[in-house]
């Protein structure tokens, strides 16, 4: 099981256990992939290790609320907006857990971070 603290942009294959402590404003968005309008929101979710923001996508918005503890299995990590998220995307999964997280730290809330996008070096030209 992985522990939020040790995310990083590039995780891959990502199974967590976390709690809900906070879901923002759904807005509509409208995808590049199908052409269709779907909902997300934003829910900031934390282990004893610290806090990340999980993106949700349209029915998972309604499935979930504050206090929960939810189990992510083969999500992903990766940016936006120069911002770490945390991604169930469309191989993964996110299902409710009849668990308790007594303590979630707060203070390392890895979405705050800024993320400057990597460049591969330039090759110089002859």
């Amino acid at each position: 099981m992985t522990k939020i603290r040790d995310l990083t942009t590039y995780s891959r294959r990502v199974n967590l256990v976390a709690k809900i402590l906070k879901t923002g404003d759904v807005r509509e968005v409208s995808s590049s992939s199908d052409g269709q309008l779907h909902r997300v929101a934003e829910a900031l979710v934390g282990d004893e290790t610290g806090t990340v923001l999980l993106t949700l996508w349209d029915e998972n918005i309604d499935r979930f609320g504050v206090g929960d503890i939810v189990e992510v299995e083969n999500g992903y990590a990766g940016t936006f907006r120069g911002s770490l998220r945390l991604n169930v995307g469309k191989y993964g999964n996110i299902e409710k857990k009849n668990v308790t997280i007594e303590e979630v730290n707060t203070e390392n809330n890895l979405s705050e971070r800024e993320y400057r996008r990597q460049y591969p070096p330039r090759r110089q030209r002859l």
